[in-house]
């Protein structure tokens, strides 16, 4: 069948973006009007229709170098997205470009040729992003599920348009059952093969046709024909795979130890006074509406997402509003510390798995002590509650190294509340599911034979079962698995966090604190009660009356489980009287609160999960990881490495497990035995990684590069990594020794872990013609350095830089090398061209980094992902230009960024340098940022303003005209009854009826 454009489908419906291009380099992107009648202002419309794939695509891309969980709570304003999209579309080019390049080739065997299916091919590819699919190569999943004959090639390439094509097809209409036979026309005879395999792909892992539409619905078989699971918990986990079992003609069965389904997800209806409410008291925030599962199933109903919009005020313990200003610059502090804990454990290497986050913040936190004033302390406090509530957990026991492992993950877009509870979903999904309640699981027996699962005196037989219950349960103990579960899981369900988050929901006579804001916050004096009471939720447009909701977190939310309820009242009217009385406003007794105990649930025992120090994202895939030769399985946002702690992520993870489920039965029907894979951890692509660039195709001075594919393609892509060469060398004189730090120990392992470096890989993302090009260019290492960024304008990043698609690549390769004969390379050093042996960039340990400059000039180099600050003057031979540090250290570490650590390298190859200039790279800092003017003009932006600590306090950081939001980079130039109830998560409810007189 010939390609023609006349069978492209009609322009998408706007509720998606699209593209408009003469250029795959330079396109546009056309977002669509979410409501033609509002204004442009984030804040003026609180009841905008958000369906989640109405939003702009840009956050979903942006490389986001600040972790997104530190701002759950907090939301902050995206009105430049548009601009930071276009910025960072520009630098991941090279791979989304490719599919659109590629549809120009011809050939004289249609087998070979690039398909054209529309014009559309890269609006596609951004869609395929949202769902969590590299632009133009395959998923792990999928090259296990050998979608293709072979990775790699043209028909890799035409899978992923038609794999592309189909989900983007399914996104403009989600109420509908997509078949094959809706492409029989745009897409050619001799990829039908291709056709049947992306289809069954995306249907069988839930990537569409899933949710409740009546479409949807109407495909579950009247009678199951295939084998019969039991699923442990009616949480959204269970409830997705019961729903996706069932249509694939499994039967089903969910136990369910609560008298309702849902899990800890759980809207209880609120009322008294004529007045009526429903507060979410567990899962209550869509956290990122793009390609967000729930947000389909929100489509799907009809039902209008609210965006939490980005107003936030906090309020000081008096009372009285924080200043602006203040707010801004003790933010900014304490971001910037977290930058500091990041660069830290890319020094520390295998050395932070075992050291805590809070304790690198409060070491780094002493360092201004003595410069901050008690109301800048309490913001700070304040960002600190903020971020053990996204983790659900003490930064005392969030692990340095993997805290914040799942932030490239990010499903980007506004956060929202449903209006009306998310119960509505989970009623929605529990529609007609064999759901048997208050039946508590104590033991599960799996075998080669099937499962037994014992629920108080009833036993339930099945072919296969999946465990659903959170994290908290299996920590407990309360179900006992027969045989015992693998070590293994067992480490692994030890080593990772499970922390807590309580609320105070109460429903007042009327609104007092205006229904322009959704949130706002209250600073506390006492940093270990920092979390009580610290983020107020305004429910009042959305839960169809005047409620407002109580944020307890971190320890506060652990003394908070034995607090009696009248106590949290009190201190909650306290707070609102302290902010709201001075302003003339009256604070009225509540008509009904409820207060939350998650931690005492039996169902739940806290509140989601998090990586504790010890732990890793290894361990929820370990935790996913199914027993007993595919007869248990388990689901839940635990074991979903790349969405933990969210309840997408458990929806997501029943998805994954049904298809695993129906693929073990289809195995085993068969006669067969599945192949148990390991996990394929970050750990494991970068050993992948390191045996790949043992036998790089192309090298040439310390550049080594590895291709993508051996076909001739000049647009595919290219792994191109520089090694600098830091010989073992100690610190003599870098330290402080006379200051007092409360993490000493930290440190000595920095030191330690440091000393025994001794090369330093960075890497970035090329096509094969940037890579060939790179090749041929002359004056050795400096100039080649000089070309990178003046030329092709890219930046050198550690492993993890390269973004969550680099794995995916890495497979690939390592797939398409293991079918490549011996020394039958196709992409080799071009004739005449030596491959010499790879040589190393030089260095010898100093305290100063020294950088080439021209003259007096001080060089500009490209943005990246840190900060760099200057002072002082050298000269040396070698740039190291656009670099950003993040597996092991180059630079000095030392002035404001170190507090007791002084560590540093220069080049030392050549005797080219001119000029002067000198570079210092502090904790935070990363070879490649901007900088322009008088390096010396600006302060550094800690807790006081013109605090300075350290050596070095007029070291300079960059103005804010050059600061890009995108890649945090700098670029250059009435009375009555009250009732209070007490419940733990749903249970019992322990209500007292108060005077309305009375004072609480």
């Amino acid at each position: 069948m010939d390609c023609s454009d006349n069978n492209s489908p009609a322009p998408y419906s706007q509720s998606l973006p699209y593209i408009t291009s003469n250029n795959p380099l330079q396109f546009t992107i056309h977002l669509p009007n979410l409501n033609p009648n509002s204004s442009s202002t984030s804040d003026s419309n609180p009841n905008t229709n958000l369906n989640s794939d109405s939003n702009s695509l840009s956050d979903q891309l942006l490389s986001l170098a600040i972790p997104t969980k530190r701002r759950r709570g907090r939301p902050r304003s995206t009105t430049s997205s548009l601009d930071r999209f276009n910025k960072t579309l520009v630098e991941n080019s090279n791979r989304v470009r490719n599919l659109t390049a590629r549809t120009n080739a011809t050939s004289s065997d249609a087998s070979d040729e690039i398909i054209v299916i529309n014009k559309e091919a890269t609006t596609e590819a951004l869609i395929a992003l949202t769902a969590g699919f590299p632009a133009d190569s395959l998923t792990d999943e999928e090259i296990e599920a050998k979608v293709v004959s072979v990775v790699g090639g043209i028909e890799q390439v035409n899978y992923i348009l038609i794999r592309n094509h189909i989900l983007t097809k399914w996104r403009v209409n989600v109420s509908t059952w997509i078949t094959k036979e809706m492409f029989v026309d745009v897409i050619p005879k001799h990829c039908c093969a291709l056709l049947d395999s992306a289809h069954n792909y995306l249907v069988s892992r839930g990537y569409i046709n899933f949710g409740v539409a009546p479409a949807i619905k109407d495909r579950i078989p009247a009678e199951p024909s295939k084998p019969s699971v039991i699923i442990i918990g009616a949480g959204l986990a269970g409830l997705a795979a019961a729903r996706h079992l069932m249509m694939f003609g499994f039967k089903v069965t969910i136990l369910e130890g609560r008298k309702r389904p849902g899990g800890r997800v759980y809207t209880k209806k609120m009322e008294g006074g004529n007045k009526v409410a429903a507060a979410d008291l567990g899962g209550s925030v869509l956290t990122g509406t793009l390609g967000n599962p729930l947000g389909l199933l929100a489509r799907q109903l009809s039902y209008t997402l609210h965006k939490v919009r980005d107003k936030c005020p906090l309020y000081r313990v008096d009372g009285k509003p924080v200043d602006q200003d203040l707010d801004h610059k003790v933010e900014t502090a304490y971001n910037l510390l977290l930058e500091k804990a990041s660069t830290l454990r890319q020094l520390m290497g295998a050395v932070s798995q075992d050291v805590s986050l809070g304790a690198a913040l409060e070491t780094f936190r002493q360092d201004y002590e003595n410069a901050v004033n008690e109301e800048e302390m309490g913001l700070f406090n304040w960002h600190l509650a903020n971020l053990e509530y996204a983790n659900a957990g003490l930064i005392s026991k969030l692990s340095l190294a993997f805290w914040d492992q799942d932030d490239p993950f990010d499903m980007g877009g506004d956060h929202c509340f449903l209006p009306g509870g998310n119960a509505k979903l989970v009623q929605a999904l529990a529609e007609n599911i064999p759901i048997l309640y208050e039946k508590i699981v104590h033991t599960i027996r799996y075998g080669s034979d099937g499962v037994q699962v014992v629920a108080g005196g009833q036993v339930f037989e099945g072919d296969m079962a999946l465990c659903t219950v959170p994290l908290g349960v299996l920590k407990g103990g309360s179900i006992k698995f027969i045989p015992e579960l693998p070590q293994r899981k067992l480490d692994g369900i030890k080593r990772l966090g499970f922390g807590l988050l309580n609320k105070v929901a109460m429903l007042f006579p009327y609104v007092f604190w205006g229904t322009d804001l959704d949130t706002f916050g209250h600073l506390t004096d006492n940093s270990g009660s920092r979390g009580e009471f610290f983020l107020f939720y305004s429910y009042a447009t959305v839960a169809g009356g005047p409620l407002l909701l109580a944020l307890v977190a971190g320890e506060a939310a652990h003394k908070f489980e034995t607090m009696p309820p009248t106590d949290a009242v009190t201190k909650v009217l306290q707070i609102l009287k302290g902010i709201y009385e001075p302003q003339g406003i009256e604070v009225p007794e509540p008509i009904q609160t409820v207060c939350t105990r998650w931690g005492n649930d039996p169902f739940s025992l806290g509140s989601y999960s998090n990586v504790a120090v010890g732990a890793s994202g290894d361990d929820y895939d370990i935790l996913a990881e199914s027993v007993g030769d595919g007869r248990l399985f388990f689901a839940g946002e635990a074991t979903n490495r790349r969405y933990p702690a969210t309840m997408h992520g458990a929806f997501l993870s029943g998805l994954r497990e049904a298809a695993n489920i129906a693929h073990h039965a289809e195995v085993r029907a068969m006669g067969l035995k599945v192949e148990k894979k390991p996990s394929k951890s970050a750990h494991y692509y970068a050993t992948v990684l390191d045996d790949l660039f043992r036998e790089p195709d192309v090298e040439f001075g310390s550049f080594s590069i590895i291709f993508a594919s051996k076909s001739s393609d000049p647009e595919s892509p290219a792994i191109l990594r520089v090694n600098f060469n830091v010989p073992q060398s100690r610190n003599h004189g870098g330290t402080r020794p006379d200051r007092h730090l409360s993490n000493k120990l930290l440190f000595q392992q920095l030191q330690s872990q440091f000393n025994n470096q001794h090369d330093l890989h960075v890497y970035t993302l090329l096509s094969k013609q940037q890579a060939l090009d790179l090749r041929e260019v002359r004056g050795g290492d400096p100039m080649r350095l000089n070309f990178l960024s003046e030329e092709l304008g890219v930046k050198l990043v550690g492993r993890k830089g390269l973004g969550p698609n680099i794995d995916s690549i890495i497979a690939s390769i390592k797939a398409e090398r293991g079918t490549r004969k011996h020394g039958s390379r196709s992409l080799t050093p071009k004739s005449g061209v030596m491959k010499s042996k790879a040589t190393n960039i030089k260095g010898k340990t100093v305290r100063k980094a020294k950088v080439v400059s021209g003259g007096n000039r001080i060089t500009s180099f490209p943005a990246v992902s840190s900060r760099i600050k200057a002072v002082g003057s050298s000269t040396t031979m070698i740039p190291l230009t656009n670099v950003d540090l993040e597996p092991k250290p180059v630079g000095a570490i030392g002035s404001v960024a170190s507090p007791s650590l002084n560590i540093g390298v220069s080049d030392n190859v050549g005797s080219n340098s001119v000029g002067s200039g000198s570079v210092h790279l502090l904790l935070n800092a990363s070879i490649g940022d901007k900088f322009d003017g008088n390096i010396d003009s600006y302060t550094v932006p800690i807790l006081d303003v013109g605090g300075k600590t350290g050596s070095n306090s007029d070291g300079p950081v960059y103005p804010r005209s050059t600061y890009d939001d995108s890649t945090d980079t700098c670029a250059p130039p009435s009375s009555g009854n009250s009732a209070i109830q007490h419940t733990s998560g749903d249970g019992e409810l322990e209500t007292m009826m108060l005077d309305g007189e009375s004072r609480m």
